[in-house]
């Protein structure tokens, strides 16, 4: 009987339902009488039917293209109101509401805003104009909707006049959070700035950078547009192209722009990902299309249409790819679903939609569940036809159960659940069974601070009229061949993250970014993006990262330097590796050959000493200067060979300090003590009485000795103090750091040298002198020859000393000391060991004797010299080969041997005087 009854009540509305509106009454879609009314806007139709391509007369035209989604929320509205009215929440108040289709139209959606604003209890439905709402009555307290953003804008601006409160369940666009603009405005489902950072978020954490949008040419998609534009701009998102299509169906170029967008989408081949913010109808013939085109993408779904059955089940809907969408959170639909198993007792005497479905649902009847919403759509009013209504149809309410959107359905009851307790805050000290017991605009007040539940959870509006209950995050996933809606993830606003809901689901999402959607390949670790000229910055070329440089990730901007002190890395690196610390090691095998030259150094200064400790009373050691002066020399050799240790090993302040002082004291003190025995040379084989008084009077050795080693002393000590050496750490090799000694003051260092290099000079001046001595025991040219080899390596050392450079710079040092040492050693001490051990019988006294007496003859006959008669034999100077020390050897130690080199020296000094003008000076030295 129940069904009778419904189908008695559908036959007497068909005829208002396809004619356009005739009376005031005949334009609300549901109502039900109340104290308090509440009025509804719905898009249950998604476009008008035109009759003219322009209109010509202001008359509201018929719609058609029913919506089951748009119905079902009527429906939760209307099953809200009456869980308010059955509970205890406003006892003795009635809440009623009036509903009306905005046909997806902004100008429906005013000519319905009209109507609310029309004065309460007048018949002839009167706006009338004010300076002062305050006391205004209107026909309703407050609005629930409207679907569309666009709508929204339009009615809130009218409701702003009276102040009446407006709460939306699905707009979304973020400028209607601007209560300067919008100050009645409030919404239980969150702002789109949250849902575009949520989307860019999930593009950017699957790896994807080069993406397409879809939108409709209305305030929410361009709203949209320009959100996601500075969300995607933040993550490093490239749009490749954006795509708008007209905001409703009723525009004659819509298909054509459909079409225009999906050849778009093939063309661009490397965007395999595309936003898309339209409306389920636009949605539903897209995809119609791109399936003919078998168009394969992954679709980011807004929540405008990601929860939307009627899409879901197009046919071969599984060849668009894959979907990810983004949904409100839904509540308990336990006692909503009870209300649609039982909607066939509903009345629907005033309820328009309802009758239109119950028709729709008969004329569909002769199809299935999946091609129902299909059929529903796209059935027009003008094919109605009493006798396709069969008596034994059914409601198939599993149908309105499979299509209710949860999100959706849950905004909705939060939207009467908000404005049914701010109403019971108005109604606790007033009667609200007077309509007029309060006004709208007072109402508003209240919700600004009214606490909500939906039986399970308690909300709140912001500053800003939001609820940001945050995103549920779908998948379209195919099962047992049917494509299948899952909850996926939840998006936290606030910590902006994703939660998967098990590990199942969150394998579904590490499946998705196996799908690429790139302008440019990725940029491997090791490399770094180079930008081409494309104005997106997605659009690259990968090259390797330069020397020091390095990348760790993929797709890097640009990469990282190293540490250029600690750290260094090859080209195309994808890390720094730490610096090798070098130096002249120990284990180094040119520094173990340097070494063991300068302990063989060592070992011949050693052996030298030895040999000339055992021979200490020999004419060769006699007249070498002394064993004193010897062993001075000999051991400034030992201290400079030693001296080369400190160049190798790890660099420490001590040795930095050590090694050059050490070095520069020991051979300044080596070679003073040769300047003695060169300046004795020249004083005792000088014919020129004017140098040689001279010479004599400034000839004093250890005066000498002592002086010119200490102020290389002093030298050195001003150095430590003021710029002492020290150790450094040289990073001008790009792999490597140089522990190396700095000489503090390069002025100190070469005045330290330059010191040496005076005193070798006047050792070689005077050396040089005395070249022509008794060969077999002539020191003054192997003294000549040595500093010869002193200034040729140190000249050599200043070039390459100071373009050398690394750990084995401190080498070049210890060859050019070895190179000295040698030198001098060799040319100094070896011909007199060479004498000693292979020409003993040239190292006995009568041997030296006639040595002597042959080079006294040599010199008398060919100098131009006058020798004077009444010189004493004693005076007569005998020719010394060493240069530094008083010879030990005198003409005292030889009495036994003075009468006969007188008679030789008398001898000569008679040929001589024959050949000869001049005459030798009277007195010599009188020792040698």
């Amino acid at each position: 009987m129940a069904l009778l009854r419904i189908l008695f009540h559908c036959f007497v509305t068909i005829f208002n339902l396809s004619q356009p509106c005739q009376i005031p009454d005949g334009f609300v879609a549901a109502s039900s009488p109340g104290h308090i009314m509440i009025g509804g806007l719905f898009a249950v139709h998604n476009k008008m039917i035109h009759s003219e391509e322009y209109p010509r007369r202001p008359k509201i035209q018929t719609c058609e293209g029913f919506e089951i989604s748009m119905f079902l929320q009527t429906l939760a509205m209307i099953h809200s109101i009456e869980v308010i009215n059955n509970s205890s929440l406003l006892p003795g108040v009635k809440l009623g509401y009036e509903i009306y289709d905005t046909c997806t139209e902004v100008t429906i959606a005013i000519a319905a805003t009209l109507r609310f604003l029309s004065n309460f209890n007048c018949s002839q439905d009167v706006v009338e104009f004010q300076c002062n709402y305050s006391n205004y009555t209107p026909r309703i307290k407050a609005v629930v909707g409207a679907s569309y953003s666009e709508i929204t804008m339009a009615v809130s601006r009218m409701l702003n006049l009276r102040l009446i409160p407006q709460v939306s369940y699905a707009s979304t666009a973020e400028i209607l959070s601007d209560k300067i603009r919008f100050p009645s405005s409030f919404r239980t489902v969150p702002s789109d700035f949250y849902q575009t950072k949520a989307m860019a978020h999930l593009i950017q954490k699957s790896g994807w950078n080069w993406i397409g949008i879809i939108t409709t040419d209305d305030d929410y998609g361009r709203l949209a547009l320009g959100t996601f534009g500075m969300q995607a701009s933040a993550n490093n998102l490239c749009i490749a192209f954006k795509e708008i299509l007209p905001a409703f169906l009723s525009d004659s170029t819509i298909e054509v722009r459909i079409n225009q967008t999906l050849e778009k989408i093939m063309e661009e081949r490397h965007v395999n990902v595309i936003v898309v913010f339209l409306r389920q109808f636009h949605v539903f013939n897209l995809f119609n299309k791109a399936i003919e085109r078998n168009i394969n993408k992954v679709w980011i779904a807004s929540d405008a249409w990601s929860a939307a059955v009627k899409i879901s089940t197009i046919p071969n809907v599984k060849r668009i790819g894959k979907v990810v969408g983004f949904a409100f959170k839904g509540g308990n639909m336990s006692s909503f679903h009870d209300f649609l198993q039982n909607l066939h007792h509903l009345p629907n005497k005033k309820n328009k939609l309802l009758s239109e479905y119950i028709m729709l649902l008969s004329s569909c009847s002769h199809v299935n569940d999946n091609d129902l919403n299909y059929c529903i759509a796209n059935y027009s009013q003008g094919n109605w036809d009493f006798r396709m209504v069969e008596s034994n149809f059914s409601l198939r309410n599993n149908f309105l159960l499979d299509n209710a959107e949860p999100g959706h359905v849950h905004s909705v009851q939060l939207a009467i659940s908000a404005l049914a307790y701010a109403i019971r805050d108005q109604c606790r000290d007033r009667n609200c069974q007077n309509p007029a017991a309060f006004q709208p605009w007072q109402l508003l007040e209240a919700l600004k601070n009214v606490t909500f539940t939906d039986g399970e959870s308690e909300f709140q509006f912001d500053s800003q009229g939001d609820i940001n209950t945050g995103y549920n995050v779908l998948l379209w996933k195919e099962v047992n061949g049917h494509m299948t809606i899952i909850n996926m993830a939840e998006y936290d606003l606030e910590k902006d993250v994703f939660i998967f809901k098990d590990r199942k689901t969150e394998k579904e999402f590490k499946n998705l970014k196996q799908i690429q959607s790139k302008c440019s390949k990725e940029c491997g670790p090791g490399q770094m993006k180079k930008t081409t000229q494309s104005q997106h910055t997605c659009c690259y070329e990968c090259v390797s990262c330069p020397e020091n440089h390095y990348s760790n990730q993929t797709d890097m901007d640009h990469c990282l330097l190293c540490n250029r002190k600690t750290h260094w890395a090859p080209a195309n690196s994808t890390r720094c590796f730490e610096k090798q610390v070098e130096y002249l090691n120990w284990n180094d095998w040119f520094a173990i050959l340097l070494l063991t030259l300068s302990a063989l150094g060592i070992v011949c200064t050693l052996t030298v000493g030895i040999i000339f400790t055992r021979n200490l009373n020999t004419p060769v050691v006699k007249s070498s200067g002394g064993l004193i002066i010897c062993y001075v020399i000999l051991l400034c050799h030992f201290f400079s060979f030693v001296s080369t240790s400190f160049f190798v090993g790890e660099p420490r302040d001590f040795k930095c300090k050590a090694r050059q002082t050490f070095f520069g004291v020991s051979f300044a003190l080596c070679i003073s003590c040769i300047l003695t025995k060169s300046l004795k040379i020249l004083l005792a084989f000088s014919f020129d009485p004017g140098l040689q008084k001279c010479l004599k009077s400034l000839y004093k050795p250890i005066p000498i000795i002592v002086i010119c080693t200490g102020v290389q002393m002093i030298i050195c000590t001003i150095w430590l103090i003021f710029a002492e050496p020290f150790v450094e750490e040289n990073f001008s090799i790009p792999r490597v750091i140089i522990l190396e000694c700095d000489e503090g003051s390069i002025m100190a260092f070469g005045t330290m040298l330059g010191y040496i290099a005076i005193l070798a000079f006047v050792c070689f001046i005077s050396a040089f002198k005395g070249r022509k001595l008794p060969a077999n025991y002539n020191e003054a040219k192997f003294i000549t020859f040595g500093m010869l080899i002193y200034f040729i390596a140190w000249i050599i050392f200043i070039p390459i000393y100071a373009t050398t450079f690394g750990k084995y710079l401190p080498a070049v040092e210890i060859i050019v000391i070895l190179i000295s040492n040698y030198g001098i050693l060799c040319c100094t001490f070896f011909p007199k060991c060479y004498i000693i051990l292979c020409k003993q019988e040239t190292n006995t006294k009568s041997a030296f004797l006639k040595t002597l007496y042959m080079y006294s003859s040599q010199s008398a006959s060919s100098l131009n010299v006058n020798i004077s008669l009444d010189s004493r034999p004693d005076e007569v100077p005998l020719p010394n080969h060493n240069f530094n020390c008083k010879s030990p050897v005198t003409l005292e130690q030889g009495k036994a041997s003075q009468s006969q080199m007188a008679e030789h020296v008398q001898s000569a000094r008679k040929r001589t005087a024959k050949n000869t003008a001049g005459t030798l000076p009277r007195k010599r030295m009188s020792s040698i």
